[in-house]
């Protein structure tokens, strides 16, 4: 950047505050929520939530489990106060949760809001007004003092208003920009409009300290909390409740150092919605709460009907690589991650203690309604363990560790091809073209095991078994004797069909995925250049699967692919 932009800024002061004690904390509890995608983040979209949409809304964010849903700013438009009322008369605010409204310090807005509010069992009034340097200087051009006497007169005002209601009213006071005030100030504001309130340790007032745009490092917003905490002088009557903005990119990251701080109570919005670069994002705090064995409190199970909810409410849409909802976040492309992941998984299954242990997942996609389909997908970038990982979920073939590289390199070309993603269809009809319907030299007419001995350790030490395959498309007939039906049958291809070839690996395994009880089998034979070459079968018998196998790999090496 050039110099004489750069001179344009300044590094926000840092806080003096000694033997802080928040880097030393954890969080091991879940915060009181309070949703406000009904009116921060509504009023920053391009067009505005109707009835319906709001209604909706707020179903889904009951339903995932907030206690404290900020409705809107009913003194501030028709539409707000009407749809406060429809809840309460409607009788759609369940028992368990509580609505808020926001008013400016104003007494026409504050008695507005009250009248909205007729009618419902409880309800929290939230006052605010600017407090920072900047809003006093520019905007308002009021004194301290000023600013102070604003927000005083508003609390008694909304206390008298609630002495007089015939319901259940709680408190709620930001001085908002609360990042850009002085920190003495903030406190004296704060504690002026809690006298007012008189709160109680049995009834505390929410003190929201907004970080309404975000001008510092994390670690200074959780420097403010603990400041303000710590020189606050009814602690036990305030529930601390913390308001971050995103911009900055890092919202989440000062939420959680602001909560070892000693904060109370978080307000948010689904996937970070809001004015400029959005609120912080409140299914985001919640899962990194999850991830950490920790109750979050908020059912985010079907993570999926979130998405669509607020997709189809905001219009806006879910980032593919938004934490924990994107439609990419479960998804590995690069090869030695999916090679990882499918270990990681296989790991889990066999542990049982069941804890969650996967490379590059720090989270099952199952907790949240998410499907294991999509976690490894096939490009020009995966390798061995992604196509492998592919067969064995999607369609139960468990390919040798030694046979993944070659099927990596198949799917890599087939990827490059495509030009696109293939899907796990793609990979199969590659897997199947490449290895069960190899047209090469050999095909298989019939094949009969003639003659097998056991000796008494139930070793098998004899087989003879006779074959007919069409070799280049003419008919032949083979016999051959082995220490077991696929020894018999090399031999009779390298005796009667003139062969070349060692056999050097076998595998087999019941293939779980389908309705049929059927084996497949996998064979490695080596050419007379020392190259190994692979070849699968499928079939109800598993001799004949082994066979099929050994005959793929020949088709193979035939045609040299």
């Amino acid at each position: 950047m050039q110099a004489d932009k750069i001179r344009k800024y300044r590094p926000y002061p840092p806080i003096q505050l000694k033997n802080r004690t928040w880097p030393d904390k954890t969080i091991n509890r879940a915060p009181h929520w309070c949703s406000v995608d009904l009116r921060d983040g509504n009023q920053a979209l391009v067009q505005p939530m109707n009835l319906e949409k709001k209604i909706e809304m707020f179903k889904l964010l009951t339903e995932v489990g907030f206690k404290d849903i900020e409705v809107g700013f009913p003194s501030a438009s028709k539409v707000e106060y009407d749809f406060t009322r429809h809840l309460i008369k409607n009788q759609m605010i369940p028992d368990d949760c509580t609505i808020q409204a926001l008013t400016q310090a104003k007494e026409s807005l504050i008695r507005k809001t009250f009248a909205a509010f007729k009618g419902a069992k409880t309800g929290i009034v939230h006052l605010y007004n600017s407090t920072s340097t900047l809003q006093r200087d520019v905007v308002f051009k009021m004194s301290r003092q000023e600013i102070m006497d604003l927000g005083v007169q508003g609390a008694k005002i909304i206390r008298e208003e609630a002495e007089r209601f015939d319901g259940d009213i709680r408190y709620e006071y930001s001085p908002e920009s609360f990042t850009g005030t002085e920190l003495d100030f903030a406190l004296e504001i704060c504690e002026a409009v809690m006298d007012v309130w008189e709160p109680t340790p049995e009834k505390p007032v929410v003190i929201n300290l907004p970080s309404t745009v975000e001008m510092a490092t994390p670690n200074v917003y959780a420097d403010q909390i603990e400041w303000f905490i710590n020189n606050l002088k009814k602690r036990d009557c305030a529930l601390i409740s913390l308001h971050a903005h995103n911009d900055r990119g890092t919202a989440v990251a000062a939420t959680e150092l602001a909560l070892m701080a000693g904060a109370d109570r978080v307000e948010g919005t689904l996937f970070g919605n809001g004015e400029r670069t959005g609120n912080v994002d409140l299914m985001t705090l919640a899962l990194n709460l999850f991830t950490q064995g920790i109750d979050p409190e908020l059912d985010f199970s079907n993570i999926n009907k979130v998405v669509n909810v607020y997709e189809r409410c905001t219009n806006l849409s879910v980032h593919p690589r938004h934490p924990y909802a994107g439609e990419l976040v479960y998804t590995a492309f690069s090869g030695s991650h999916q090679d990882a992941i499918s270990k990681g998984m296989d790991a889990v299954q066999k542990d049982g203690e069941r804890i969650w242990a996967v490379p590059y997942l720090p989270i099952d996609p199952e907790d949240v309604g998410r499907t294991y389909e999509s976690i490894i997908r096939i490009n020009s970038q995966s390798g061995k363990g992604g196509a492998a990982y592919i067969m064995d979920r999607e369609f139960g073939y468990k390919l040798p560790k030694e046979m993944q590289p070659g099927f990596g390199r198949i799917i890599q070309q087939e990827s490059d091809k495509a030009g696109n993603v293939l899907s796990p269809e793609d990979v199969y009809k590659a897997f199947e073209r490449e290895y069960l319907l190899a047209e090469g030299c050999y095909q298989l007419k019939s094949f009969h095991v003639l003659k097998r001995h056991v000796d008494q350790r139930e070793e098998l030490s004899e087989a003879q078994v006779e074959a007919v395959i069409f070799n280049d498309g003419q008919e032949q007939e083979l016999k051959g004797t082995g220490n077991g039906p696929l020894d018999a049958f090399c031999r009779a291809l390298k005796e009667t069909a003139g062969l070349k070839f060692t056999l050097h690996a076998y595998h087999e395994h019941a293939l779980t995925k389908g309705s049929s009880s059927r084996a497949v089998s996998y064979v490695e034979v080596i050419d007379n250049k020392g190259e190994g070459w692979w070849g699968t079968g499928v079939d109800t018998d598993i001799i004949i699967s082994t066979v099929k196998a050994l005959l793929s790999a020949l088709n193979r090496l035939c045609v040299g692919r």
